[in-house]
Order: C-alpha cells, then structure tokens, then sequence
C-alpha cells in the first residue's frame, strides 16, 4: 500500500462519509464460514447474527447522518436493480437459508458525488449518487451492486483478514463511534488523529478487500449480473470507465479505484466475459437517463448548478430523444428546487408528453415522468392536480413511490381550504396495508404516522412513530413511544382497543429483543451497555 492510497479526509468531513471508510475496514474480521477461505485458515469468531447487529450499529449513524437520503423516486430505480440480483443470488444457491434469514438485504443512498459503492456487515449495500450520476446503462450499474452483493453473500466482510484475531468486533466498532464523534466536530485533525490511534497501518491494509476475495466478487458478481437478466457487457463498460477516470485523474473523486483497485487481470477478465456472452441493448434506456440525471441535481443543489441546469431547458430540438428528455428531466427537478413552479410545470409536463409519444414507449420511463409531474405540483401547493397524476399511473405500475406521494397529497389537503378526509383515510389505510409488508420502511413508517394523526387515529399514529424509530435502529426511542402510547390508552376513554392490544404486545417484543441481543453480546465477549431491567443473570449460562 502506497502513502497515495491513504484516504484523504476532505475540509469538512460528514461522518457517513467516515462511517462508511471505517465499516469497510469491519472486513478485518474473521468470521464463522462455510465456504473456501482462500488460503487463510478461518476461525469461528463471529456468528451471522453478531455480524448483523453490527451491520445494524453502522447503519443506525449512517440513517442519522444528513447524507442518508431516502429519496422514494431514486431508490426505487435502485431497488429495481439490487432485488432482482438478490433474487438471482438466492437461486444459484449463493445465500444459504440462514443467511437468507438473518441479513437485511437492503440498498440505500447516499448524497455524495464521489463515485462510490460498498458492502456492509449484515447485508446492507451502499450506492453514492455520483456512481449513479457516472454510469451510462442500468447494466453498468448492476455490475457495480452485484460485485457488492457478492461481498456480502461471500461474507467477505467477515472473512477479510486473520490479523485482526478475537478482539476485532468490538475494537472496530469503538474505532466506527470515535471516527464518527470526530467527524461530527467538523475537525480533520481530530478525525485523523482516530484514526492513527487506532493502528492506522493496520487498518489501511483492511481497507482493501484481497486481491483474491475481488477477483472472487468479480466472478460471482457477474454470475448474478446475467442471472437476473442484466446484459453481461455491463461489467466490462464499467471497468473501462474507471480506468478512463483514473488515468485522467480521480482528484479524490474515485473512492472506489482505491477500493477496489482495477487490475488489468481484472479488466481484461471483465472484457473477454462480455465478448464471449455477446451484447444486447439497454433495456431501459430512457428511464436510466431520468435517473442519471436525478441523481445529478439531488447530489449538488447548489442553486448556481440548479440555475445552470434551468438554462439548458429541454436541450437542442435536433438531440437524440433519450438527450432532450434527459435534460427536460434536469431542467424541470431543478426549477422546482428553486420554487420556479411555473418553469418546472410546463417542462416536466412537456417531458412527459414528449415520452408518451416515443417509439417505442418505455412504460417505467413515462412513470417516473408522471411522478416527477407530481412532484413538482406538490411542491407548487397544489395536491389536487398532483393527486390527478397520482391516479392515472395504472394500478399494476404502483409503488413506494406513489405511495408515499399520494399519503402527502392527501395531507396538503386536510391542511387546506379543503379538506379530503376520505383521501385521507385512504391514504392512511394503503399506508398500513404498505407497513405491513414492508416492515423495516422507517420513510412509510414515519407518513403513515402523519396521516394516522391527521385523520384522527391517535394511538395509531403513536405506534407508527414507534416503528420508524426501531426501522431507524432506534430501538430505545422505540420503546420509549410505545410506552406513551401506553399512557395514551389509560388515560383516555374511547381509545381503540385492538391498537392499545397491540402496542403493549410490540412492546413486550422490543423488550424482549433487547435482552436477547444484550446476552448474546456478552457470549460474543463483548461488553453491552447496561439496560434498564436487564441483568448479567437474566442471561442463559
């Protein structure tokens, strides 16, 4: 390892930024394994299940920090991608039962322009807007989150080093919260200093997967990458765009170059896979291009880029279709950032008939218009004309999305001159049909909360306040508001019975949870923080 490949810590470093960096480095550990260990001799320190609790303590600072976006429009089109390949890993046999039950599969944003992507312990996976923004084809961006779910079915995470020996959980974990405190201060020194602390020799080398364990990731990527139905070229057009960035100069931009070093082994490895499976179109041409292009104004709202983008307007008339939509797409999201309703109006509006008139039409593609539409309604107060869009998206092209849309539309309602109590009520009960299926959603958790109250359904909306808490990690504000709700239903009349049921029951399970994730923390040798009510001999020996 080179002094170039130290990471640099920017003027103002954000403590998801670190968070991550430092979570990569949870690699180190050694891990309890059922497949090759690639030379090392594996040890049984770490349990599936410790693995996650910590994937879940990383988690819980990065949902708090300000670059954790839950943007439903954009981590919808990533989801569109990440399951399927999750899918595809499930039936080559990549996650094993256990596996499959105990991580959360799950892929989130992070409001970055660095071109980045990476695993975590427990199943989590990472995408920075500015991979998004970089990439060209769903099929380049596919490579990239596949290559990252192999690290994770591979427990690669786990399986890093040796060096690390028994100790390693906790000492990463109190290294994650020191690193993470220091970003928070906004001093560089201070982080650094952490970081030296703490072995930084050591660490740096844990930063980097094997060269081993990425050729593995490489090959089980793109396993996955074709088995979900992703066009194999995607790999190998990914690699070449990273290898353009770094003979040019990634000027810090590239986090994942060093990272993921790319070899030419790798690249040429990459190459002759796609020569070999052949090539075949983007399946969703246009609809990648809307996301690009989302991806490129929510990582920079700076209003001089977001008036830059507003000037370009829907592009030259001569430009090629998926150009001109693009750049409507930018144009519109941008002006309705700046509060110019009418500019964004009449662009996304045009951006959608424009696309509905296309040969041949690519549904998703008008769908995210049709939401992009709304959006931009929403945002000019008019929730009546947003909702009109909202109901002619066809019932089978529904979602997240949507969903949450509509929750808000029906809120802006209640709230004005207006009110729709119907809608409302509507809202709030596809809200909880939603919840229930999805019960880690902390975003639908946390509006469904919003129209519970606002439609009256107090205990309800108490409850739903208590489940975004504990999707976010928070398992103690959790309790905490299932305990008011409590106090709600005692003290007064009329509360509805099956929600008061119900409540006392989820709390009961939270406490049980926390005791249980407290004595397995002491069997892995660490040393949990005390809980109230909770003792060392409440334990099984």
């Amino acid at each position: 390892m080179t002094p170039s490949h130290t990471p640099r810590f920017p003027r103002r470093p954000r403590s998801l930024v670190l968070a991550l960096a430092l979570a990569c480095a949870v690699q180190a550990v050694p891990a309890q394994v059922r497949l090759p260990s690639l030379g090392e001799s594996a040890v049984e320190d770490i349990t599936l299940g410790a693995e996650r609790r910590l994937g879940d303590q990383v988690m819980r600072y990065i949902r708090a920090d300000p670059a954790y976006l839950d943007d439903p429009v954009l981590l919808e089109y990533v989801d569109s991608i990440f399951l399927p390949l999750v899918a595809a890993s499930r039936q080559r046999g990549d996650i094993e039962p256990e596996l499959d039950r105990q991580f959360a599969w799950e892929a989130f944003l992070v409001r970055e322009r660095s071109v980045n992507a990476f695993a975590l312990p427990g199943g989590f996976v990472g995408v920075h807007l500015g991979l998004i923004a970089l990439t060209t084809s769903t099929d380049q961006l596919a490579s990239v989150v596949a290559h990252e779910l192999a690290h994770v079915t591979q427990r690669h995470i786990a399986r890093g080093s040796i060096a690390a020996q028994r100790n390693s959980m906790v000492s990463m974990a109190a290294l994650l919260l020191g690193i993470v405190a220091a970003a928070r201060t906004n001093n560089a020194d201070l982080a650094n200093a952490a970081i030296v602390g703490s072995q930084a020799a050591s660490i740096q080398g844990q930063l980097n997967f094997s060269r081993d364990m990425e050729r593995e990731a490489d090959r089980m990527g793109y396993g996955t990458l074709t088995a979900a139905g992703f066009a194999p070229q995607g790999m190998a057009q990914m690699f070449e765009r990273l290898d353009s960035a770094t003979r040019i100069n990634d000027s810090g931009g590239f986090p994942y170059l060093r990272s993921h070093p790319l070899t030419t082994e790798r690249i040429s490895e990459a190459r002759s896979r796609a020569m070999f499976a052949g090539s075949g179109p983007d399946s969703t041409p246009l609809r990648h291009a809307l996301m690009q292009q989302r991806a490129r104004v929510l990582m920079d709202a700076d209003p001089q880029t977001l008036h830059r983008l507003v000037d370009q307007q829907g592009g030259a008339a001569d430009a090629p279709l998926r150009e001109r939509l693009a750049t409507a797409y930018a144009a519109a999201l941008s002006a309705s950032l700046l509060r110019e309703h009418a500019v964004a109006e009449r662009l996304a509006s045009q951006a959608l008939a424009l696309a509905s008139a296309a040969e041949p039409r690519e549904p998703q593609a008008e769908r995210d218009l049709q939401l992009l539409l709304a959006q931009v309604r929403l945002a000019a107060g008019q929730p009546a004309a947003a909702m009109q869009v909202l109901d002619s998206i066809s019932a089978d092209a529904r979602g997240r999305a949507p969903l949450l849309m509509r929750a808000q539309a029906a809120l802006d309602l209640q709230r004005g001159a207006r009110p729709a109590p119907a809608a409302l009520r509507a809202a709030t009960e596809a809200l909880q049909t939603w919840v229930a299926e999805h019960p880690r959603d902390a975003g639908a958790w946390t509006q469904l909360a919003a129209t519970a109250d606002a439609a009256g359904f107090k205990l309800r909306a108490v409850r739903a306040e208590a489940e975004a808490r504990y999707a976010s990690g928070d398992v103690n504000g959790a309790i905490d508001r299932l305990r008011a709700g409590q106090a709600a239903a005692r003290g007064a009349a009329g509360q509805d019975f099956i929600e008061a049921s119900v409540i006392d029951a989820r709390l009961r399970e939270l406490r049980a949870q926390q005791r249980r994730v407290f004595c397995e923390a002491r069997a892995d040798g660490g040393n949990p923080v005390p809980l109230e009510g909770v003792e060392v001999r409440d334990c099984p020996r």
